[in-house]
């Protein structure tokens, strides 16, 4: 299974991803965290998180660029937070993928795919604002856009979180067939 969960800052992405993987109910849970520590404030964060994560028995992997080199256990079931992040790295650091962050992102999830269980990626909606960024940043928004929509393709199920509240944009077919049911 592999899916995209997306919402804008503070919508309850993170949770509601997080509940995904947990509903998988599989004994190996793997947390590819994303977010480069750049400042204090960032290593507190990060130590935040981790604490909170071991309490539901994930295993934290930092991984700020390069998922396709990555190896995780065979059939774990992954939440990689977040993809606004990862491209941000894979443009931007030295040694990132740059001018191909692109294809690097969509490889390296191919990769864990190969791997995991489940995959649950989180990532951020962030062009719906309306503002006109300088070119730097529009750069960075048409990356994160191109994979934002390649995932969609790929990914079994999207959903978007909105206040707290999943809006299922693209369902599984059991979902699917539930509905059926239903209706």
């Amino acid at each position: 299974m592999f899916h995209v969960v997306t919402g804008g800052s503070g919508s309850g992405k993170s949770a509601y991803a997080e509940q995904c993987i947990l509903d998988f109910q599989g004994e190996n849970r793997i947390y590819i965290a994303t977010m480069y520590p750049f400042d204090e404030e960032s290593h507190r964060r990060i130590a935040r998180h981790r604490a909170m994560r071991a309490e539901k028995k994930f295993t934290t992997m930092e991984r700020y660029t390069d998922l396709e080199h990555l190896t995780i256990p065979a059939g774990a079931d992954v939440l990689l937070e977040c993809m606004s992040n990862l491209v941000a790295n894979e443009i931007y650091q030295e040694g990132g993928a740059g001018e191909n962050t692109v294809a690097a992102v969509l490889s390296g999830i191919r990769h864990l795919l190969e791997q995991a269980g489940n995959l649950v990626v989180v990532t951020n909606e962030v062009f719906s604002d309306g503002i006109t960024y300088d070119p730097e940043t529009e750069k960075y928004l048409e990356k994160l856009g191109a994979i934002n929509g390649q995932m969609a393709q790929l990914a079994d199920a999207v959903t978007e979180v909105v206040y707290g509240i999943p809006i299922s944009h693209k369902k599984t077919g059991e979902e699917r067939k539930n509905e059926e049911v239903l209706s």
